[in-house]
């Protein structure tokens, strides 16, 4: 039962790669995917107008999923100029652009920016290492169908030079906005409308975008973001300064989030928040979230209470202050979004997302909240549903909108 419930918990935590359905493994990751283009994560000064989305390097990826070409679409990767978050400094971001077949309808087509879900923090995993994005052209796939220009940032500090500013909401929601400016500069057919889809970290990045789509995205024609399992609020892991609180998937997720963190804070101290086999093996909890899961269900095992959680008080409450620092919503959106989650999410749990749903209704959004009791973390059975929720703002109804109604997983 215990090598069970260690495999269990483990896998959740690779949930958080976006619906890795096509079963990525350490041996799809492979950087001489296609010809890497060279990108350096900062440069001195911020883009502004058309600078924004600016493609400086492009070329068409050849070894992509079959699923892709199977529907007569094509792949460009990109590096794209964008904007970090943590300083305000200029950088440039690798994404990957997906085209539809035939002939584009009238206004353009449409097109959805997809925030994956975690893939590491490390820049060999940068989703456009792998032919399937690292599981992500799984959702690429529904939008393609739809007729819609695809674009997937592998978001900034992967791939490229820089630290990847982990769950930094600003620095994410810059990179998929401009993930549509450098889509369209692309795809000269494209629409200036768009919509995000995110999942997990991806969910945080498309809530955030559809903050910053007003004055960010200036000269684009922001529709709604479909958020699914979101990460927007996790000041609660830290709420009472306990280590027995936190899941088996939790535990095993510290390692990311410490490192995100430390990104925004260099005094942080790994050792004020983890000890024992997950501090010592940092070759192994620090690797691709689907790379040495051998390795990470051994650690798994060894683990005690003691070994996560702050030290001190002070340690929690540092901790506390520094995720509420990243926690969403931080202004209204300036579109309707759908938040999804699943009852059975042990990794970020459905009532931190419920409060942070309240706090967006409170400051006016417009929000269909939906709770699967049967879902769990970035449940694949939540992506049809958001498909369509897409389909709906492109075409024009009316977004549902269940604020006020006190929904609660």
């Amino acid at each position: 039962m215990r090598v069970r419930s260690v495999r269990t918990a483990v896998a959740a935590l690779a949930g958080t790669v976006a619906l890795a359905a096509c079963g990525t493994n350490a041996a799809t990751i492979s950087p001489s995917v296609g010809e890497q283009p060279a990108a350096t994560s900062t440069i001195s000064a911020a883009p502004t107008g058309d600078q924004r989305g600016a493609v400086t390097s492009e070329h068409p990826v050849q070894d992509i999923d079959a699923a892709i070409t199977a529907l007569g679409a094509t792949a460009t990767r990109v590096v794209y100029r964008s904007t970090s978050g943590v300083d305000g400094s200029g950088s440039e971001v690798v994404g990957t652009v997906f085209t539809p077949s035939g002939a584009a309808p009238e206004g353009g087509w449409p097109v959805v920016t997809v925030g994956h879900g975690t893939t590491g923090v490390t820049d060999e995993c940068a989703p456009s290492s792998s032919p399937t994005l690292l599981g992500t052209t799984s959702v690429v796939v529904p939008l393609l169908q739809r007729g819609y220009v695809v674009t997937v940032s592998d978001y900034q500090g992967l791939g490229t030079s820089g630290p990847h500013p982990y769950l930094e909401p600003n620095t994410a929601a810059y990179d998929l906005i401009d993930a549509v400016r450098a889509a369209r500069n692309v795809v000269p057919e494209a629409s200036t409308r768009w919509a995000a889809l995110g999942i997990s970290q991806g969910g945080q990045a498309s809530w955030s975008a559809a903050e910053h789509a007003d004055e960010y995205g200036d000269g684009l024609q922001f529709v709604g973001s479909a958020n699914l399992s979101p990460a927007a609020d996790l000041s609660e892991m830290v709420s009472n300064g306990t280590a027995d609180q936190l899941s088996l998937s939790q535990k095993m997720f510290l390692p990311y989030l410490l490192e995100g963190l430390g990104v925004l804070h260099p005094d942080l101290n790994p050792d004020d928040y983890m000890r024992g086999a997950l501090a010592d093996n940092p070759d192994v909890t620090l690797s691709c979230l689907s790379a040495k899961l051998a390795e990470k269900w051994s650690i798994a095992t060894q683990l005690t209470p003691a070994d996560t959680g702050p030290r001190t008080e002070a340690d929690a409450e540092r901790m506390k202050g520094w995720l509420e620092d990243i926690a969403l919503p931080k202004q209204g959106a300036a579109g309707p979004m759908l938040v999804v989650v699943g009852g059975r999410d042990d990794l970020v749990r459905p009532q931190w997302t419920s409060q942070a749903v309240s706090k967006a209704c409170a400051l006016g959004d417009v929000i269909e909240f939906e709770s699967n009791p049967d879902e769990g973390h970035a449940d694949r059975r939540a992506v049809p549903g958001a498909v369509q929720w897409i389909a709906d703002r492109f075409a024009g109804v009316p977004a549902p909108d269940n604020c006020g109604q006190g929904p609660t997983p």
